[in-house]
């Protein structure tokens, strides 16, 4: 049987990459696409899917519009890593139109999708938590019906790429962070930033992929070349001296297409920080079980590269 996912993203270049993993695979159904702010407002993050979908020739996966801005609101700031546009501010003027979304709404489509198929579906997510959060208080009993969840998002270390000590997806919106990792009780699985951080791709692997010979690889070489010069010319915005290519929400996506791609996780309790004046929006990893967590996360620690370079190759094939 087909893995079923529902993916909810703040589409910038790497949720692009991502996305187009889980529909080159044929052992995966995308029964839809739920939108959020994040990486950039959310009208150019709904056209941004639209604009993946148009280049797969999946039009006819349904996008639905989500939340505009955090639980409590105020500035979408975006990721400049991605461009202003999300996708390295490199316009299509062919682009799909926004009249191709669907007029549920994102917590709306969660709900239904995920109760219209108890068990089956895994969530993944790979910006801000917002339409997440949304989607369990109104709906408390949601996780119960929902097979695990993936989270591209946190830290284990402080290390932070947007504050001190916050991860961007978490950073972007605490609440929903902290509503998230309290009131989900299915299996969680999270791929830190410091995780991706530590299992970056070679710089040779990028220069082979993003050039295959395909409309798909012109695509991401486009859109890429905004943050591609940021990476290649400071190793900015991690903090640490990267050494290689890193496709942040792939790897959340590549745990939930294939079993066997995380080797080890860390079974733990985990928090968000909402009140520290240097630490708000940092995950608080409970090494020690002080929080008692009845349902505790699996923080990934390794995974195989081979098939994560593997998805991504036939992501542009």
């Amino acid at each position: 049987m087909k893995k079923l996912l529902l993916v909810d993203v703040d589409c910038g270049v790497d949720d692009a990459a991502a996305i187009m993993m889980a529909l080159a695979s044929p052992s995966v159904e995308v029964l839809g696409i739920t939108c959020c702010y994040g990486n950039s407002l959310l009208e150019n993050t709904c056209r941004n899917v639209l604009r993946v979908l148009h280049i797969c020739n999946k039009l006819e996966i349904p996008v639905y519009p989500g939340a505009s801005a955090s639980l409590l609101g105020g500035p979408v700031l975006g990721a400049f890593y991605h461009g202003t546009d999300g996708l390295g501010d490199a316009p299509d003027p062919s682009a799909p139109g926004l009249d191709l979304l669907q007029k549920e709404h994102a917590v709306l489509a969660i709900i239904r999708i995920i109760n219209e198929r108890p068990g089956q579906v895994s969530l993944v997510a790979t910006g801000p938590l917002t339409n997440l959060a949304l989607a369990v208080k109104m709906d408390p009993a949601l996780p119960k019906n929902l097979k695990n969840l993936f989270i591209m998002g946190g830290n284990t270390e402080a290390l932070g790429n947007t504050t001190i000590c916050g991860e961007f997806n978490f950073a972007t919106d605490p609440e929903a962070a902290y509503v998230v990792l309290n009131e989900y009780t299915c299996p969680v699985y999270i791929a830190t930033w410091e995780f991706t951080l530590s299992f970056s791709l070679s710089w040779e692997f990028y220069d082979e992929w993003i050039n295959l010979s395909t409309e798909k690889a012109k695509f991401m070489k486009k859109i890429h070349a905004h943050s591609f010069r940021i990476a290649k010319s400071s190793q900015e915005p991690s903090g640490k001296n990267e050494s290689g290519f890193v496709s942040c929400d792939s790897y959340a996506v590549a745990a939930a297409m294939d079993d066997t791609f995380v080797t080890e996780a860390i079974e733990t309790g985990v928090s968000v920080e909402l009140s520290g004046s240097l630490t708000r929006g940092m995950m608080v990893v409970d090494w020690a079980d002080k929080l008692k967590k009845k349902n505790k996360a699996f923080v990934m620690k390794r995974c195989d590269l081979g098939k994560l370079q593997a998805l991504m190759m036939a992501a542009l094939k």
